[in-house]
């Protein structure tokens, strides 16, 4: 899998990012860094636990990390959530966790097929 394909699989735009970072190198050094980030593990616990200062914050960073990347599907659902949880969480704020953790599962499990063909 290229890293195109990989962008591909989770609905992400790789000419965007490529427009922007110019060097296939550096995305794939930031997408592969992407596998690192706590920010998805601080938003599950932070809204198990009702700490929506937390689970904004978590939120937030997610969906700046996606935008800078390309992954369009989840800064799309992330940035939906992180209005849900600006002035504490709104209704909608479990429906739109969903499909963050629906969007987050594509886009690791893309990135980790990617990782598992660059170790083969």
């Amino acid at each position: 899998m290229t890293l195109e394909q990989c962008y591909g699989a989770m609905g992400a735009d790789y000419g965007d990012v490529f427009g922007r970072l110019r060097s296939e190198r550096l995305i794939q050094k930031f997408v592969l860094k992407f596998l690192d980030d706590k920010s998805y593990e601080l938003l599950c616990s932070s809204l198990e636990s009702g700490n929506n200062e937390d689970a904004f914050r978590a939120a937030h960073t997610i969906k700046g990390m996606c935008q800078n990347l390309g992954f369009t599907v989840l800064a799309r659902s992330s940035s939906a959530l992180t209005e849900a949880l600006r002035n504490g969480p709104t209704p909608e704020a479990g429906q739109l966790f969903e499909q963050v953790k629906a969007d987050y599962a594509l886009t690791v499990s893309s990135i980790e097929a990617y990782k598992a063909g660059l170790e083969a």
